[in-house]
């Protein structure tokens, strides 16, 4: 066949180890997932990094939906007045907003925000829809972009605008609104470790980590290659805060008039960044097979018209056959020599390669490659679904072992601060802290490492703070964050 359309140049992707960051940024650019736009800060997301997204989307959609939550849509630009409504929540992101000040050729009599979070809008919006403790819980989800002015960017892990969910509820008691928080991070975490194969670790956030207006926020962390925490989802308990100064109140069964309580709840595209950086190497993309947009590709070989009819006829049989049985399956009948087609849906991660040639069409067989491993296997046609199925939740078990095991043996702990600065670059710590903000400050000052999370899964014994000594019965994830 001809090799006219072959790419005369294949890029090699840094190696983790030579320059972790430039590492990543190549599997972005060269797995197609995202580039740079005009825009500082901002991204195109690509159509293989947005089917990724989409795919996110789906599962958590369903997971949503299960818990009785509806989706909404909520306007973009929000009066500069409501985000002073709620003090901490102002002061937090103040510096991370975009104000538009002028519209039409004329400027605002007010102006207007750029969403970076929708509390304020919703909860305005809320007032109004809420009268009734039979109004309540009230569920609600929206699928948006926000905006954040950051400084330092990076595809996917910090960028001006990014894509998320955001749900907001109201409840009629304390208690109701603390059980949906966590239920919330529950579903976060059951995402993260059952569809992108990603270990998490469920806790609650220190005062000074808590999002801006939250009485207590709630995260899963995960451990990155680099031995770095990536914060991967939070769920946030909001009290009486937000209602109080937008007026969302209720009739109890009594007529009595009382305040809501309400939960906020997201996760963001940052979870693509997770997932490259939790399971990839140095050739490229590695995807869980529940997140891959193509779970196998085929990729006929032939040398001549003749058997490229016939090479290519199977590889549509088997596409059918797998996607009878729920499989996302890509043909790449290119006409490009074998290894450069190889190559690229290596860096692209696909799950399972499947190769037809005429060799393997005469023996009524095929070549299954797994992605994670490089292992090949000789698969007759009479077990080839049915493999290929097996193998593809394989993978996906094998990458969470992969990633749990890669946690377990860079979580370390530490007794005394000389001891914790030693150790704590590439890995978790797992120590004590007394509860002063001072002892976190000094930490984050000295080392650039943050408290991550309280882990619920608390020891019974006491300890010693890890900066100032005190006693505690507090133990803690250090690390540094993206």
């Amino acid at each position: 066949m001809s090799n006219k359309n072959d790419k005369a140049e294949q890029k090699a992707i840094t190696k983790r180890e030579d320059d972790y960051s430039e590492w990543y940024q190549d599997i972005v650019e060269q797995a197609e997932l995202a580039e740079h736009s005009p825009v500082r800060g901002c991204m195109v997301i690509k159509p293989y990094g947005y089917a990724i997204w989409e795919l996110m989307q789906k599962d958590l959609d369903k997971r949503f939906k299960a818990k009785e939550v509806q989706n909404a849509y909520f306007p973009l630009f929000i009066p500069q007045s409501f985000l002073t409504k709620e003090a901490q929540h102002v002061e937090g992101f103040a510096p991370e907003l975009a104000v538009v000040t002028h519209a039409g050729g004329e400027k605002l009599d007010e102006p207007l925000v750029v969403r970076p979070t929708s509390e304020t809008i919703i909860y305005a919006t809320y007032s109004k829809w809420i009268q009734s403790y039979r109004d309540l819980p009230l569920l609600i989800n929206q699928w948006a972009n926000v905006v954040r002015w950051e400084l330092r960017t990076r595809l996917f892990l910090r960028t001006t605008e990014f894509l998320w969910q955001e749900g907001h509820t109201v409840h009629a008691t304390e208690d109701d609104a603390e059980d949906f928080t966590k239920q919330m991070l529950d579903v976060y975490k059951d995402f993260a470790e059952e569809i992108m194969a990603l270990p998490v670790i469920t806790g609650r956030k220190s005062d000074s980590e808590k999002f801006a207006g939250a009485v207590r926020t709630y995260c899963i962390e995960a451990m990155m290659q680099d031995g770095k925490a990536l914060q991967s989802g939070t769920s946030h308990m909001l009290g009486q805060n937000f209602a109080k100064a937008f007026d969302v109140k209720f009739l109890d069964a009594d007529g009595e008039e009382k305040y809501g309580w309400q939960t906020s709840w997201g996760v963001s595209t940052r979870l693509i960044g997770g997932l490259i950086m939790a399971h990839s190497d140095d050739k490229g993309l590695v995807l869980p097979p529940r997140l891959a947009p193509h779970q196998v590709v085929i990729v006929p070989i032939s040398a001549s018209e003749q058997e490229q009819e016939a090479v290519n006829g199977k590889a549509l049989e088997i596409k059918d056959q797998l996607e009878e049985k729920g499989v996302r399956v890509k043909i790449d009948d290119r006409d490009m020599r074998p290894g450069p087609r190889f190559f690229e849906w290596e860096k692209k991660g696909v799950p399972v390669r499947i190769e037809i040639g005429p060799k393997d069409l005469a023996a009524g067989s095929v070549v299954a490659v797994r992605r994670d491993t490089a292992d090949k296997a000789t698969l007759t046609e009479e077990v080839l679904v049915d493999t290929v199925i097996d193998l593809l939740d394989q993978i996906q078990k094998d990458l969470f072992d992969k990633a749990l095991n890669f946690r377990n043996e860079n979580t370390v702990s530490a007794t005394d601060y000389e001891e914790f600065k030693k150790v704590i670059e590439g890995h978790f710590v797992k120590t004590y802290w007394c509860g002063s903000a001072d002892c976190e400050a000094e930490i984050k000052a000295d080392t650039k490492a943050t408290i991550r999370c309280i882990p619920f899964n608390q020891g019974e014994e006491m300890g010693k703070c890890v900066k100032c000594g005190k006693e505690s019965d507090v133990q803690v994830i250090i690390a540094k964050a993206y």
